[in-house]
């Protein structure tokens, strides 16, 4: 079984990376794409983030790399501002740590 990967990306208006103005109900459309292209991928989408008044969004997904979720926002047209690995860490992880 291949491992995967945790990932967080960015995206703005302000660099054309999120669709101005799309409203709540678009993106249920867009994301039904987006979950597509996902699959196609080998992406799992977990969580998106919007704040559709500052026209932003932070997508959290799990893939087996980096370039999966490139291909996946490729394939729906929906470039991103950065792209990071990220662990979940839970507050009990941390007492652990201590």
């Amino acid at each position: 079984m291949q491992k995967l990967h945790f990932f967080i990306d960015t995206h703005d208006s302000v660099n054309g990376t999120f669709p101005k103005g799309i409203t709540p109900a678009q993106l249920v459309g867009f994301y039904a794409s987006y979950e597509d292209a996902c699959r196609e991928e080998g992406v799992i989408s977990i969580n998106i983030q919007v704040g559709f008044e500052e026209e932003r969004a932070f997508c959290l997904t799990m893939a087996p790399s980096m370039e999966a979720v490139y291909r996946a926002h490729q394939r729906v047209g929906l470039p991103y501002d950065s792209i990071t690995e990220v662990s979940s860490i839970s507050p009990s992880d941390l007492a652990l740590l201590k």
